[in-house]
């Protein structure tokens, strides 16, 4: 790989003020140009273990190959990691069993070329010339009313059990990964976050975080910002800036 150092990054993540433990988990890993952010499904067993899982498996994967290979690689780590939570294959690590899921939403980048690989309700965004655009689109529900039935996002927010997930990590269904490519560009800035974070901030209060200076910069001003709210979910966010 050539050009992985010219990106600077920063993640975070703080248990919600309402919760027992930290269910999520994040990569920030620029010197193999890969980033990650896991949320480990609530309800479930060991959602914690979940998303460490992801996140160590995403991470001890060797940066060879070209782009298109390491893509490749990533979706064979994640639908293997699939088929063990699916079935609730303990970690070797943790001992445990039972269901086990998780969301997952991974970036890599390369040169000039960047790949956003997940399923479930994470997000990536882009800062790109003073405006923000969310690259990744929600699998859950809420999403899926607004896309299949028409509903606005006020309609859809009211079904109950909005927020369930389509797609996930050790989810019934067999997974399926959606994988967005595009070309970047001098000044961008990606944002990988849990829903936690980008639920008790709005689009303006995000996009004005990411123009904020450095990505250390940036994540304190999202986690100051979120954290004046209810915060009642897991905060987890990486900042990756050109």
């Amino acid at each position: 790989m050539s050009q992985v150092y010219a990106w600077r990054s920063a993640g975070r993540t703080v248990q919600g003020k309402r919760r027992s433990r930290n269910e999520d988990a994040f990569l920030d890993c620029p010197q193999r140009g890969c980033w990650a952010v896991a949320d480990g499904m609530g309800g479930h067993r060991a959602g914690d273990v979940a998303s460490q899982w992801v996140v160590s498996s995403l991470a001890a994967l060797p940066a060879i190959g070209n782009f298109d290979q390491r893509i490749e690689a990533v979706r064979r780590c994640l639908r293997g990691l699939d088929s063990r939570l699916g079935l609730g294959v303990p970690h070797p690590a943790e001992g445990v069993a039972g269901i086990m899921g998780s969301t997952v939403v991974a970036l890599l980048l390369e040169d000039r070329r960047a790949a956003c690989i997940w399923a479930g309700d994470s997000r990536c965004y882009l800062w790109r010339r003073q405006r923000l655009y969310q690259l990744s689109r929600d699998h859950c529900l809420q999403q899926q009313l607004m896309d299949q039935q028409q509903l606005s996002l006020e309609q859809a927010q009211a079904h109950p059990g909005a927020r369930a997930l389509t797609r996930a990590i050790g989810a019934p269904q067999p997974l399926s990964l959606e994988v967005l490519e595009l070309g970047t560009q001098p000044g961008d800035v990606f944002l990988l976050c849990s829903d936690g974070l980008y639920q008790g901030l709005s689009h303006g209060e995000l996009g004005s975080a990411m123009n904020v200076g450095t990505p250390r910069q940036v994540v304190d001003r999202l986690f100051n910002s979120a954290l004046q709210g209810p915060a009642r979910d897991d905060l987890t966010a990486v900042v990756v800036q050109k």
